[in-house]
């Protein structure tokens, strides 16, 4: 029997002692809070996977098998650890395949249940709290969830959401995804209020690297899935107000420069503009006075980092002032200010000057999800493999991101897969 002495003794015998190379890689990262590897399991008939979690800790996280639209929508059979295909190798020994589910009412996730989370350690939430989370995958295909405290909500209007038996708002904390509307990339989300944002029904405050991860078919062969691990992460510092997505260890650049795009950019624009107003004397042309000050959206704009002459005349002068998280456009006359308008937001990373959204009890806060999340347009989302799944209660430093990132190209490792597998 393999154990490790600084965290939760071990109920799983290690197929393949090699296996704890680069597994400790992550356990022993300052601040980590759990680790799946798709190895580790519960030693009773259950099987579920676990996690590994610091040394004291009275819970290791065991994974259920859920369908989400059996649960809220009651529709579609009940999700079994079967749905699971597992690969038997991968960066940490195994790895855990999500499907292009052809079944409408099949959408199955690995989770674990707000009752068993709430007010522990892996319910990262509140004033002053960071967090860090990293997935190893192979992306066959989608943009959505790969896991975190992620509840949409059953009770926005969509066309699947007619007959929900369970009508929840929002109860968004912090999650991490394959991309959204940039697919392949990396996007971090963390939420101030389970909801939307900007009067928008969806949540706003993500950021996504301007990298891409490829497209590899789940089916081909292992030489080259072992060569197509990609890693996923992002990170909320509270200290710095910033989320950040990263991968493979990369925090690439990106700025969303064309704010008419979509109705998400455009809610984002006005959330500026109206805390610019507000800030001005008597109403502005296009002030909405009822627009809620804790949805404004005014990074810090001190001294710009770059200015570029878009126009000098007689008449006036408009300049394009870069600030850390803004592009702003300037308009002069006389040498005065007399106009500013939001050019770009600045998309990774993204200025969050909030708290982590805090649920008030178990009752009313999201669980923690695997592959996908609860969300009432009930699409496929990610397909693909993964490999392994860390939290941790701080904004890892970029030397930790890239050093946990290059365990993708660790020589593989394998696992004997158990001949018996849980019901749930």
């Amino acid at each position: 029997m393999k154990t490790l002495s600084f965290f939760l003794p071990s109920v799983l015998l290690y197929c393949n002692p090699v296996l704890a190379t680069t597994t400790t890689d992550v356990t022993n990262t300052p601040g980590l809070v759990a680790f799946w590897d798709f190895v580790k399991r519960e030693p009773d008939k259950l099987c579920r996977f676990t996690a590994h979690v610091p040394s004291g800790e009275i819970s290791d996280y065991p994974l259920d098998a859920v369908n989400y639209i059996n649960l809220n929508w009651n529709s579609g059979r009940q999700a079994t650890y079967a749905d699971f295909p597992q690969l038997g190798r991968g960066p940490f020994g195994n790895a855990i395949r999500f499907k292009q589910e052809n079944d409408i009412n099949f959408r199955p996730l690995l989770c674990v249940a707000r009752e068993q989370l709430h007010d522990k350690p892996l319910d990262i939430k509140g004033s002053d709290k960071s967090v860090t989370l990293i997935v190893w995958a192979i992306r066959e295909s989608g943009n959505h969830a790969l896991a975190g405290i992620w509840h949409e909500g059953t009770d926005l209007k969509e066309l699947t959401n007619s007959n929900n038996i369970k009508s929840e708002p929002g109860q968004r904390q912090y999650a991490l995804f394959a991309g959204l509307k940039h697919p392949g990339t990396a996007c971090g989300h963390v939420s101030d209020n389970g909801a939307g944002s900007f009067l928008n029904k969806y949540a706003l405050h993500k950021s996504h690297t301007s990298q891409l991860s490829p497209e590899t078919p789940a089916t081909v062969t292992t030489d080259l899935l072992d060569k197509s691990w990609q890693c996923f992460a992002m990170s909320f510092n509270h200290e710095t107000d910033e989320i950040t997505s990263w991968l493979n260890g990369v925090p690439s650049e990106k700025w969303i420069d064309n704010l008419n795009q979509d109705e998400m950019t455009k809610s984002a624009y006005n959330a500026y503009m109206q805390g610019y107003f507000a800030k001005l004397p008597g109403k502005q042309e296009g002030e909405d006075e009822a627009f809620p000050k804790e949805q404004y959206y005014n990074p810090p704009e001190g001294a710009p980092l770059s200015v570029k002459v878009l126009e000098d005349s007689a008449l006036r002068r408009i300049e394009m002032h870069q600030h850390r998280f803004t592009k702003i456009k300037v308009t002069m006359q006389n040498g005065k200010e007399v106009r500013r308008d939001l050019m770009g937001i600045r998309e990774n990373p993204w200025w969050f000057p909030h708290s982590i959204y805090s649920p008030k009890d178990s009752q009313s806060g999201g669980p923690f999800t695997i592959g996908r999340v609860i969300h009432s347009a009930r699409s496929v989302g990610f397909t693909g493999w993964i490999g392994g799944v860390a939290v941790f209660d701080r904004a890892l430093t970029a030397k930790e991101m890239v050093n946990l990132a290059n365990l993708r190209n660790a020589k593989p490792t394998t696992t004997s897969l158990p001949q018996t597998l849980p019901e749930k």
